[in-house]
C-alpha cells in the first residue's frame, strides 16, 4: 500500500500549498492594487508600505478566506470535475469573504477610510488570479498524469453497461489520472480490455494486499443485497469506496443527491432554477425585459396603430396558458387573427395555424415574430421568463400530459418567449415529442450563459422563421 500512501500524502501537501497560494494571492493582490492606485488616489497618510486600516482589511480577508473557502469545500479533490463548477464555488467563496469584510467596515464605521476603486480592483484582480492559478494547476496535473504520475488506481465492481461505459470514459480521459486495475463481478459478462480479478467475495482480500486507492461500485439498484454486503465487508479496508448507482434505465431529469437528516436522497426530477440560480434568473428576466420594452416601445406603438387600422377588434390577444408548476396565466400577443377566429374554426385544434383566418398585417406580424413582443410584459409580471419552454394552452396540456411521456416535466421552469427548441426550428406545427426533448435538454443543462446564448441566437435567426405563422 506504499504507493497509495504516497499519493494521499502528495494530495495533502498539494492542498496545503494551494491554501498558501490562495492567501498569498488574496493579500498580495490587495497590496498590488494599492500600489497601482497610489499615484492617482488620495490614500490616508502612512509611514509604512500600507496605511494601518488597509493592513487590517487584508488581515481580515486572510481570516475570512481561511474560514469561508473550506466551508464551501474549495479545497476538495477536483479530479475529473468541471473547471466551471470549481470556478463557481471559488467565486461564491470569494464573494462571501468580501461581504464579510464589507460588513465589518459598516459595523465599525470605517468604510469611509477605504477607496471604492481599490476594493473593486482588488476583488476582480484577486478573483482573476485565483482562477488563473486553478487553470495552471489543472494543466500541470494533466501533464503529469498523462506521463503516468499522480495516478489513482481503482477497481470496478460490476461488469454491466454502466461499468463498461465508465471504463471507456476513463480510458479516453487520461488527464483524470485514473488507472483501472481490473474488475470484480459474479457474472460471465466482460469489460473489454480489462482483467477480471475475481468474484465479489474475493474483493476485500485483493484490496488488502494490493495498492488500490478507490473502489467504484457499479452494480444495479436491484442488487441492493450485494451492495449492502460489500459495504459491510469493505469497512475493514482503508480504501475510498464510491457508489455509482445504475440509474440509466430511469428517465430522470436534472437529478440531485442531497441529505435529509443524514439520509441520502436522490431527487429524480428537480428544477435547476432554485436558490442562487433563481435570483440570477429573476435579475436576467426583469432587467432584460425592462430594457427591451424601453427600446421597442415606439415599435409597439406603431404596431398597435397598424392593427387598429387593419382590422376591427382589440390590439392585444389574450389566451390562457400553463407555466411553472402548472400555474395558469393569460399570455399577451398582438392580435393577428380576425376577431372570434376560434369560434370560426369550431373547437380548439392544436397547430394548423395556417388554416386560421388572419388579416394581411397579422400574417406579417406572425411571420416576423413581432406579435410576441407584448410577452415581455408577461415577463415583467412574473408569468414567464425570456428563455424557457414555450407555454401551451390549458386544454392541450391536459391532453398531452396523458399522451406524451415526461410532458409535464417541461413545467419545472417558467415558460419562455424563446427557447432551445425554438431556435433549432422546432416551433409552430412541428413534432411535439422532438420539441419536448429540446425543452428537457434545456432544463437539464440550464445556466445563465446558456440563456444568453439562446437570446443571442434568437436575435441572429429569430426573424422570418420558416415555421413561424
Amino acid at each position: 500500500m506504499a504507493k497509495t500512501g504516497r499519493i494521499k500524502e502528495f494530495s495533502n501537501v498539494l492542498i496545503f500549498l494551494i491554501k498558501i497560494m490562495d492567501w498569498i494571492i488574496i493579500c498580495g493582490s490587495g497590496v498590488l492594487c494599492f500600489l497601482l492606485l497610489e499615484p492617482y488616489k488620495s490614500f490616508p497618510d502612512h509611514s509604512s508600505f500600507l496605511p494601518h486600516s488597509y493592513v487590517v482589511a487584508l488581515s481580515l480577508s486572510f481570516v475570512f478566506s481561511a474560514w469561508w473557502f473550506p466551508v464551501f469545500n474549495v479545497y476538495r479533490s477536483w479530479r475529473g470535475e468541471s473547471i466551471y463548477e470549481e470556478i463557481r464555488i471559488l467565486l461564491f467563496s470569494w464573494i462571501c469573504t468580501m461581504l464579510g469584510l464589507l460588513v465589518f467596515m459598516v459595523f465599525t464605521k470605517t468604510s469611509i477610510k477605504f477607496s471604492r476603486h481599490w476594493l473593486a480592483l482588488w476583488f476582480f484582480t484577486a478573483f482573476f488570479l485565483l482562477v488563473l492559478s486553478r487553470i495552471v494547476l489543472r494543466l500541470l496535473l494533466r501533464y503529469f498524469r498523462k506521463k503516468g504520475l499522480n495516478r489513482r488506481h481503482i477497481v470496478l465492481v460490476g461488469s454491466g453497461d454502466l461499468a463498461r461505459h465508465i471504463a471507456a470514459k476513463i480510458v479516453s480521459s487520461k488527464w483524470m489520472g485514473l488507472n483501472i486495475v481490473g474488475y470484480f463481478c459474479d457474472s460471465d459478462e466482460q469489460i473489454p480490455g480489462f482483467n477480471k480479478l475475481g468474484n465479489l467475495e474475493q474483493l476485500t482480500k485483493f484490496t488488502e494486499t494490493h495498492p488500490i486507492d478507490q473502489i467504484w461500485i457499479t452494480l444495479s439498484l436491484k442488487d441492493m443485497e450485494k451492495i449492502e454486503l460489500l459495504c459491510r465487508q469493505l469497512h475493514s479496508v482503508a480504501v475510498e469506496v464510491l457508489m455509482v448507482p445504475d440509474i440509466s434505465s430511469l428517465r430522470i431529469l436534472n437529478h440531485t443527491v442531497t441529505q435529509i437528516d443524514g439520509i441520502p436522497i436522490i431527487n429524480m426530477s428537480v428544477s435547476p432554477i432554485n436558490s442562487g440560480n433563481a435570483v440570477l434568473k429573476w435579475l436576467e428576466d426583469k432587467l432584460l425585459s425592462l430594457l427591451i420594452l424601453l427600446l421597442v416601445s415606439p415599435l409597439m406603438l406603431l404596431i398597435a396603430f397598424a392593427i387598429k387600422l387593419s382590422s376591427a377588434g382589440p390590439v392585444f390577444y389574450k389566451q390562457e396558458r400553463i407555466s411553472w408548476s402548472g400555474k395558469r396565466f393569460n399570455i399577451l400577443k398582438f392580435r393577428t387573427m380576425v376577431s372570434d377566429a376560434d369560434a370560426a374554426t369550431g373547437q380548439p385544434v392544436w397547430g394548423e395555424a395556417r388554416s386560421k383566418p388572419t388579416f394581411a398585417f397579422g400574417r406579417w406580424l406572425r411571420k416576423t415574430n413581432l406579435d410576441e413582443l407584448p410577452q415581455f410584459i408577461n415577463v415583467l409580471k412574473g408569468d414567464m421568463s425570456i428563455v424557457g419552454p414555450r407555454p401551451e394552452r390549458t386544454i392541450f396540456v391536459e391532453q398531452f400530459k396523458h399522451e406524451i411521456e415526461r410532458y409535464m416535466q417541461k413545467h419545472l421552469v417558467k415558460a419562455g418567449i424563446t427557447g432551445w427548441a425554438q431556435i433549432n426550428g422546432w416551433r409552430g406545427d412541428t413534432c411535439l415529442k422532438t420539441r419536448l426533448e429540446y425543452d428537457l435538454f434545456y432544463i437539464e443543462h440550464w445556466s445563465l450563459w446558456f440563456d444568453l446564448k439562446i437570446i443571442l441566437l434568437t436575435l441572429y435567426k429569430g426573424f422570418f422563421d420558416k415555421n413561424a405563422y
